[in-house]
């Protein structure tokens, strides 16, 4: 969460464009479809969705160490779990 949080202060305070680059998500995506864990989430219908609508969901998967991260922490793992869910009940 804090990682999200300090990429739009930091993207805000040194006036970088906060637009999502979306073959930067496209690849970080691909990367994590590499893990099965992650495979059977992105094929299931219920969180598919956000992967290509949610821009919270994608401008959290932009970051390539956050995703690096994903990959090898299995609590960073259960945090990508947190955030999708607690976007499905917005």
């Amino acid at each position: 969460m804090f990682d999200f949080i300090f990429y739009f202060l930091g993207s805000f305070l040194y006036g970088s464009n906060t637009g999502l680059n979306t073959r930067k998500i496209d690849k970080n995506i691909e990367l994590l479809k590499q893990q099965g864990w992650f495979k059977r989430i992105y094929e299931d219908e219920k969180y598919r969705s956000l992967f290509f609508s949610n821009k919270y969901v994608r401008a959290y998967l932009q970051s390539n160490y956050r995703v690096k991260k994903i990959i090898r922490n299995e609590s960073a793992q259960k945090r990508l779990l947190n955030i999708l869910d607690k976007q499905l009940n917005r």
